[in-house]
C-alpha cells in the first residue's frame, strides 16, 4: 500500500436544505485506481465537483498530496497536480486534436501576445517542447492517424481518449475520470482500459466514476459505493458483491 495522495474527510455539499453529498470520507492512495460507483443521483458527480473545484463543500476537506484544496477555484486545484475528464467530453470542436492537446499547459509564453515581439525565440522553443509531448502523449493513446484532424469529426471513443491526453498534458497526479466507457464501443473501451492500467504502472493515481460494472470490478480496487448522498462501502470487489447494503442501492443484478 503506498502514501495517501487524495484524503476527502467529512465532505458535505448542500443545495438548499438537499444534502447532495453528506460526509463522505475516503482515500485514494498513489498507486490506486478507485472506482465511485451508484445509483443515479447518488452525489457522485457533485461529489467529483467538489473536489476539482467546481463547488465548495460546506463541511469536510480535502487534501491532495498532503495539502488542503477543498475551497480553491478549478485551475489552482488543476495546477496541485489533479486533473479531470467530462461525461460529455469537452474539446474545442475547430481545433485540431493536436492543437487541443497542445493549449493545456498553463502560462505559456506565448499567450502573453507581446512575448512574440520581444522574446520570439523563447515561445518558439516552447512551443516546440509541447507539440513533442503533445505528438507523444496522441500517440500513446492511439490518436496518432487522427492528430490533424478536428475535434468534431471524432467518434465518442475517440474523444474519450482525447480527453485522457488533454489530461496527460497537465502531468498530474491523479486523474478523476467520469464516465470513460459511457458511449464507447467495446473495442475502443478496451483500449481505454489498457491505457489507463499501463498510466497506473507509471505512477498516475485514478478516481473514476462508472456505471460499467465489468470495467468497474475488472480493475478498480478499492471500490466505494455512494447512495444518497453517503458512502455506503469502501472495500474491494467481492466484498462489494456480498455487501447487502450495497446489493440493496445499487449491485443486485452484477453476476457472481
Amino acid at each position: 500500500m503506498s502514501d495517501p495522495l487524495l484524503v476527502l474527510d467529512g465532505v458535505t455539499k448542500r443545495f438548499g436544505s438537499f444534502r447532495a453529498v453528506d460526509q463522505v470520507g475516503f482515500t485514494v492512495s498513489s498507486n490506486a485506481i478507485a472506482g465511485l460507483i451508484g445509483p443515479n443521483g447518488a452525489g457522485k458527480t457533485t461529489l467529483f465537483n467538489t473536489v476539482a473545484g467546481l463547488l465548495s463543500p460546506e463541511e469536510g476537506s480535502v487534501t491532495l498530496a498532503g495539502k488542503r484544496v477543498d475551497g480553491l477555484p478549478p485551475h489552482k486545484v488543476f495546477a496541485a497536480g489533479l486533473a479531470r475528464t467530462f461525461q460529455i467530453p469537452r474539446p474545442f470542436p475547430e481545433m485540431t486534436v493536436l492543437e487541443n492537446v497542445m493549449l493545456v499547459p498553463e502560462r505559456q509564453a506565448g499567450e502573453r501576445f507581446w512575448n512574440n515581439w520581444v522574446a520570439p525565440a523563447r515561445v518558439r522553443r516552447e512551443e516546440a517542447m509541447n507539440r513533442e509531448r503533445a505528438r507523444e502523449i496522441i500517440a500513446f493513446c492511439g490518436l496518432d492517424r487522427v492528430a490533424a484532424d478536428l475535434a468534431r469529426t471524432l467518434s465518442g471513443g475517440q474523444l474519450k481518449l482525447l480527453e485522457l491526453a488533454r489530461a496527460l498534458m497537465a502531468e498530474p497526479r491523479i486523474i478523476l475520470l467520469d464516465e470513460p466507457a459511457a458511449g464507447v464501443n467495446p473495442a475502443l473501451m478496451e483500449t481505454l482500459v489498457e491505457k489507463i492500467t499501463a498510466l497506473n504502472a507509471q505512477g498516475y493515481a485514478f478516481l473514476i466514476i462508472e456505471h460499467n460494472m465489468d470495467l468497474v470490478m475488472s480493475i478498480c480496487r478499492p471500490i466505494m459505493v455512494m447512495a444518497q448522498g453517503r458512502l455506503i462501502y469502501s472495500g474491494d470487489a467481492e466484498g462489494a458483491r456480498r455487501d447487502s447494503a450495497v446489493l440493496d442501492a445499487y449491485l443486485g443484478d452484477v453476476p457472481g
